[in-house]
């Protein structure tokens, strides 16, 4: 019985340590993109319902992303490469770094109702911290001027922010977490590190040789498909808001 109130203890902490994480995260965004929208004297609504409709669609696809996991031949088996972020970098630099966290919150929502959890939700943690790491920087940087130039230069901050992040993420809390509340040793864990890479032999060259890797990897090709087709999607995306800007005219002329 101690053992059982002992284990929805330690549940109930995460899960609270979970919310404050995303709270968190929509803090930075919000303050964030206030700030910018501030120096540009723009009035838009953070929720316009436009972007909501927008933001449930890149969720959708970002789960179906998420779904699609492809392994790596450097890392063991639960860490895998999903191009969830694609559709949540898109939606950060058309609509603002809230809408990016609000996609990958959504995402992660969405999964556990497909396919619930099988890492007692460290791993979904982990996406979507992980993910905001690098949405977060990419974005900011774009907002300050919106051109490709910026694109490439907050979309190769945003991996490096995510491969630094992501790996000491791993090593410091995440994987003790995990070992923690999955009741597995922190050894056998990075027991399968070995089996894949010999080099790898403690939890630090676990994060070094298989999350570093990876997130890099993640990161560039995240990067590469969203600068390729942000262009063309951009007048789409963008055509509600010319609308609305024709509308107001007409009025102010009115």
């Amino acid at each position: 019985m101690n053992e059982l109130m002992q284990a929805v203890t330690e549940n109930l902490i995460f899960v609270a340590e979970f919310l404050g994480i995303v709270a968190v995260m929509f803090a930075v965004a919000y303050i964030f993109e206030k700030r910018a929208m501030k120096k540009k004297e723009e009035k838009e609504r953070i929720f316009s319902t436009r972007k909501v409709a927008m933001i449930g669609m890149f969720s959708a696809i970002a789960v179906i992303l998420m779904l699609l996991e492809i392994p790596v031949f450097f890392a063991p088996g639960f860490y895998k490469l999903d191009l969830s972020e694609i559709p949540a970098l898109i939606g950060a630099f058309a609509f603002g770094p809230i809408a990016g966290v609000t996609i990958e919150f959504c995402k992660i929502l969405l999964e556990l109702l497909l396919r619930g959890t099988t890492t007692a939700f460290v791993g979904e943690l982990a996406n979507f911290i992980i993910g905001c790491s690098f949405l977060l920087p990419a974005s900011i940087i774009y907002m300050s001027k919106k051109s490709k130039k910026m694109a490439l230069i907050g979309s190769v901050t945003g991996t490096l922010c995510m491969t630094v992040f992501g790996t000491a993420f791993n090593a410091i809390y995440l994987l003790p977490k995990f070992a923690q509340l999955y009741g597995m040793p922190l050894d056998t864990i990075v027991g399968m590190g070995t089996a894949i890479n010999p080099a790898i032999n403690s939890v630090t060259t676990l994060v070094i040789f298989a999350v570093a890797p990876l997130n890099i990897l993640k990161g560039g090709v995240v990067s590469s498909v969203t600068v390729l087709v942000y262009k063309k999607l951009s007048p789409i995306l963008k055509e509600g808001h010319k609308k609305r800007d024709i509308r107001k005219a007409v009025s102010t002329e009115n």
